[in-house]
């Protein structure tokens, strides 16, 4: 499959969608004049859900001991932000991406008649500046990879969802895998793994073992490097959206020290072949992934001996799960059956329901069977 149709395939809805919502309407019919957003549109991010304050910080790490799998000639070397529960006010509200960013994203995505900055205007809830909340032992720690293309921002939205729960979350940039990512010195390194596989010559296999490198090293970062923020070495979980949550199989089947995975919506490459006892959740959109439409989930799932729960959020296509789904929703734009706001409380309520029993050992009702706050959620085998 090649670019163009992988992203038209899982997760064009809700970028297209602010496509339309900034391009100007034609003076044409009633439907295109209320696909238009409302000119005073309010583009930010849903409050987080949980206790605390949200700081955030961002880190660039270098792995000295390793070649950048894209360009062997260079160390490998990644952006990751570091969200974390706060001890105080104040600081400086956070930037969702700069406006080089968002139009770095915008033009990966093929969105060329769009303001260029339209991404950087998204309001968000962590502050920088502000300093950790401490806890003895250090906070749980859950590390997240986003989809094929995307930055890390793109999952701002559980990011501060889950730190405002307890938690530190270590989001990773996987560099020369996302639209654009900028680097202390300035540098912007853009998608050249995009080229390849616009080319067909992209090795999934061995984009996936890479991140899954990725996640480790960010675990030996954080777990042996003063950062400001500390974690608890004992209680690590990764998740990952997309081809993020194949990497998040491929990190736990690698790395003993993570003790639970979680895979949003993404083609297990390749699925898992040896049991694997550890927890592992699994949530599927309805309309492009559904229970028969990927042999790699059910493959996978016949190895997962350890606690596991496979759900399908009904009327979600791919793309819903990132946090384009709720800016869409905000510029008035038509969505999937199940809106972006929507999929984003089901996606934060699920995956935090998830870290609480595996790494604070508080049980949930929400992954025991179907719930009557959620009737989306379709409990799979």
């Amino acid at each position: 499959m090649n670019r163009t149709r992988l992203w038209h395939r899982f997760a064009a809805l809700p970028v297209l969608a602010l496509a339309a919502a900034v391009l100007p309407a034609p003076a044409a019919t009633a439907a295109t004049a209320t696909a238009a957003a409302p000119p005073e549109a309010v583009l930010e991010l849903p409050e987080p859900g949980g206790p605390y304050r949200v700081g955030v910080t961002d880190l660039h790490l270098v792995d000295r001991h390793r070649a950048d799998p894209w360009v062997p000639e260079r160390r490998r070397e990644l952006m990751v932000s570091l969200w974390f529960p706060a001890a105080s006010r104040g600081g400086t509200p956070d930037r969702y991406v700069s406006a080089a960013e968002s139009r770095a994203i915008l033009t990966e995505f093929g969105m060329t008649d769009v303001p260029a900055d339209l991404l950087s205007g998204v309001r968000v809830h962590a502050r920088t500046g502000v300093r950790p909340l401490a806890r003895p032992g250090g906070w749980p720690l859950v590390v997240l990879s986003p989809g094929f293309s995307q930055p890390r921002s793109s999952l701002t939205s559980l990011a501060e969802d889950l730190a405002s729960r307890g938690y530190v979350v270590a989001g990773v940039d996987h560099t020369y895998e996302a639209a654009a990512v900028t680097f202390p010195d300035g540098r912007v390194a853009g998608c050249s793994v995009c080229r390849l596989e616009e080319a067909g010559k992209l090795d999934q296999e061995y984009l996936v073992r890479g991140r899954a490198q990725d996640i480790s090293f960010v675990l030996d970062e954080l777990t042996r490097r003063r950062t400001g923020v500390r974690v608890d070495a004992d209680r690590i979980a990764v998740v990952g959206y997309s081809v993020g949550g194949a990497a998040a199989a491929a990190a736990i089947q690698r790395d003993r020290r993570i003790d639970a995975g979680a895979n949003i919506d993404g083609t297990f490459f390749p699925a898992i072949t040896k049991d694997l006892g550890r927890p592992f959740l699994m949530i599927g959109s309805d309309l492009d992934r559904g229970a028969a439409n990927d042999p790699t989930w059910a493959a996978s799932w016949a190895h997962l001996t350890g606690w596991r729960r496979w759900l399908t959020v009904t009327g979600s296509t791919h793309g819903s799960f990132p946090d384009y789904g709720v800016i869409g929703d905000q510029l008035g734009l038509p969505s999937p059956p199940l809106s972006g706001e929507r999929a984003t409380e089901i996606t934060r309520q699920y995956v935090a329901a998830f870290a609480g029993r595996h790494l604070r050992h508080h049980p949930s009702p929400l992954l025991n069977g179907p719930s009557a706050d959620y009737p989306e959620v379709v409990f799979e085998r």
